[in-house]
Parts: structure tokens; sequence; C-alpha cells
């Protein structure tokens, strides 16, 4: 019987250290004045004092003509505010039992919303620091029916609450929700996840890219980017791993990339090789149960750290915009 080559995984505890040094990303904000706007729409849209359906959705429509097309058509998916039938689907959508009841818990869970904001305004101060003539969004909570977490418009991006209520709500498990994606539904995560999202947005990977190496450097960049506009948070908050998951990836980068390397993995255009190291899950198949899913995109961090510390004269926006892949990896000297 062929007798497969193994890697064996460290074991040894070490600190938990930040992902990249907090410092350098830390710029100093306080000269900005322009602020992202907040728009509570779940609340004008689900409060039950609020007036019927035909004429609230014009209504909001006219007021929010950025995000509400994006929310009744691309999110609940019941057509446009100018279709026949809209109305009606919304109002259907408003007085159902598990969306009052996902509101009515989002406004106990969410009362005290100052925290996020203040990381959201901060988060947004830091990229008009960066980007200063890129527009700043609009951000949008709402309630979505448990469909969405974070998403993004032209402009806009949208933050379903009902999403972060946080890990012991009982409608996830019933829902069939995992325990890997209920731990990261706290309030937490919103601001992260905000990031993420504008950011996949702002700077999508390039049509060219085929690989894997391509994969997990274009992602080591989106959170290299999400540490530059949270530099105060925790790196499980940037990861969404738990820290024992963090710790692991530390003790066992060199055996990862080691793993990549010799299976040959790393050039692998397969899109199950890809979707095994980049997309999201209680771990990663063919590394040990206590691995976090997207070792990937942590490896790619390491990458985009190693080679933003070897090039400290580039920018933020140089880096984002490099789709050169291989060259970062190359230049990086990246070798745990």
């Amino acid at each position: 019987m062929r007798k497969e080559k193994t890697i064996i995984f460290g074991i040894a505890l070490v600190l938990l250290l930040a992902g990249c040094g907090r410092n350098p990303l830390n710029v100093d904000i306080s000269g900005i004045s322009e602020e992202v706007s907040i728009i509570r729409f779940e609340q004008e849209l689900l409060s039950p004092e609020n007036q019927p359906m035909d004429k609230l959705l014009p209504a909001l429509a006219d007021k929010y003509p950025d995000f509400t097309p994006l929310f009744t058509d691309q999110v609940l998916r019941v057509g446009n505010p100018e279709e026949e039938g809209t109305s009606e689907g919304l109002a259907t959508f408003r007085s159902d039992t598990m969306i009052q009841s996902a509101y009515r818990l989002s406004e106990i869970r969410h009362a005290s919303f100052d925290k996020t904001e203040k990381e959201l305004v901060k988060a947004f101060k830091r990229y008009r620091y960066h980007f200063p003539q890129a527009p700043l969004p609009n951000i949008y909570t709402c309630i979505s029916g448990y469909n969405e977490s974070a998403f993004v418009g032209e402009g806009v991006i949208g933050i379903s609450l009902d999403k972060y209520l946080g890990q012991d709500v009982a409608y996830y498990s019933l829902l069939g929700y995992p325990r890997y994606k209920q731990r990261k539904m706290i309030p937490e995560m919103i601001a992260p996840d905000a990031v993420y999202v504008w950011a996949m947005g702002e700077f999508p990977i390039s049509l060219k890219a085929t690989n894997l190496m391509e994969h997990i450097v274009h992602e080591g960049k989106m959170l290299y980017f999400m540490e530059a506009m949270l530099p105060e948070a925790h790196d499980t908050l940037i990861t969404g791993f738990t820290e024992p998951q963090v710790r692991w990836c530390r003790n066992n980068e060199s055996q990862m990339w080691s793993y990549l390397i010799e299976h040959e993995l790393l050039y692998s255009s397969k899109q199950m090789d890809i979707v095994r190291y980049i997309n999201d899950g209680p771990m990663t198949n063919g590394f040990p149960p206590e691995s976090p899913g997207r070792t990937g995109a942590w490896i790619g961090w390491q990458i985009i750290c190693k080679y933003m510390k070897k090039f400290p004269e580039t920018t933020l926006p140089q880096l984002m915009a490099n789709e050169n892949y291989q060259e970062i990896l190359t230049q990086s000297g990246y070798l745990p």
C-alpha cells in the first residue's frame, strides 16, 4: 500500500501576537472631520407605528434611493420599489411573525449601538486618510430575515442586524447555521464584516487570477486592508478565527506552507483546491481538526505583512491596486 507523505503539525504554545504589528497602521485621523452616514433603515421600515406600505415604500425610495431598491430587489427579492406588487410583498415581509420577532430582538441586542457606530466611523476615517479622493459609503442597517450579513451596492454598505444578535440566539440553530458560523454572528463582527465586504467590492480579485497562490495573496490583501481600517481590532475579529485557531496558525505557519509546496497545491487551478483553502468552514480539509477554515487567507495576510515591512514606502492604495500576485509573493521573501 502506498504510503503518503504527511506533515507533522506542531503543538508548541506561543504568545498570541498581533497579525502584522498594529502601530504602523494606527494612523492619526484626528484631523479628518468627514464621517460616514449610518442610517437605521429597519426602524423606519418595521416599526409598528409606521404608515401603510403603499405610502411608506415610495417615501423610503425617495428618501434613500441608493439603498431601497437594493434592499427590496436584491436582498428580499420582492421587486423594485416602482414595480407593481412590491409594496404588497414588502408588507407581507413586515407583518411576518419571524421578521417582527427578529426586529424586536434586534432592538434589544443593538439598543446600545454607539460602540459599533464609533468603530465604523473611525474605520472609514482611516479609509479617507488612505484614499482621500474616494467617496465614502452610506451605511444602512436592516433586517433581512436572516438572509444576509453585510453586503454592498453602489456607494452603500448594508448590515443585517438579525445576523449579529449573538451566538446564543435559538433561531440560528433552528435555521441550520453551523456552530462555526454562529460564533461569528455577534455584534463585535459588524465593523470587520462591513470593512471586508467594502474591500471586496472596491478591490475585486483580478479576472486573470486562476490559481490558489493568486487567491491566497488577494485574500491577504483583504485582511491587511481590514487591519489598516481597524488597527485596534483583535486578530480574532480580523480573521473570524477563535483564539486557539489563531495560535494554531502561528504555531504551524511553516508546516502549512510546506504542505502547499510539497503537495504542489500553490499553483493549482482546481476550484476544489482554491475553495478548500480560501472559503470559510469549521476547519481546513486536509489539516488537523484544530485548524480553522480559510487558512489560505491567513497565510496570505502573513505574505502581505512581510511585503509591506520590506517595502514600507508602499502606500495602501498602491498595494490594493497591485494585481501582480506573483511579484508580491516573490518580493516579499516569504519563507516561514
